[in-house]
């Protein structure tokens, strides 16, 4: 009769857990849901932070391409009117082929490429007519490229190298080749490298 109580008594022992078993399992249950969710912090946190890298760096490279182009396709002008750049360090007036056909009758356009009172990069235009005007001329139309940009660092290169690299242009030939540094506001970590192009070579390519 003894041994039985005594079996009795050591098979409820075993079963189930102590209350200090059962704290220790709940301390480390919530250490590691702590961790768990610093871990899964951090990882959005990382991974919001790339994707505002990319978009950042896809912006800038399509800003890139595009300022390219525009030097590339530059309109050289005829030996009566001369080139249509004129350039300074901060802003350049010219004529060339917009980027999207669509967006006007005709893909020739005046544009000035400049930075707003608001430090956005924009690019003004109005289609270019080869006849003379009859009527007002177009509106201009604003396309912005860019925001957060303090200035423009331009720089014009002559054909006979003379001089090195210029702020201002105003000669009738085209320049070698046409510099842009864009600046960023104070604050801004964005950094692009300089835009070096040569105004014709996409003509020539073409």
């Amino acid at each position: 009769m003894t041994r039985h109580r005594s079996d009795w008594s050591n098979s409820d022992s075993s079963e189930g857990f102590t209350l200090l078993e059962v704290l220790v399992a709940l301390v480390v249950m919530g250490f590691l849901l702590v961790g768990l969710s610093q871990g899964t912090r951090f990882g959005l946190r990382a991974w919001d932070i790339q994707a505002r890298m990319i978009d950042e760096h896809g912006e800038l490279d399509a800003v890139d391409r595009a300022l390219r182009r525009l030097i590339q396709q530059l309109d050289p002008g005829t030996p009566t009117t001369g080139s249509t750049l004129a350039g300074t360090a901060r802003q350049i007036v010219f004529t060339s082929d917009l980027p999207m056909a669509a967006v006007a009758a005709t893909r020739r356009a005046d544009m000035i490429l400049a930075v707003d009172a608001a430090h956005r990069l924009m690019l003004r235009w109005t289609p270019h007519m080869h006849a003379v005007r009859i009527g007002p001329p177009p509106a201009l139309q604003d396309a912005e490229l860019l925001r957060g940009v303090d200035r423009l660092e331009i720089g014009y290169w002559r054909r006979d190298g003379v001089g090195g690299w210029l702020s201002r242009w105003s000669d009738r030939e085209l320049p070698a080749l046409i510099r842009i540094r864009i600046v960023f506001v104070e604050g801004d970590a964005r950094t692009s490298p300089d835009i070096v192009a040569a105004p014709m070579l996409g003509r020539q390519e073409s």
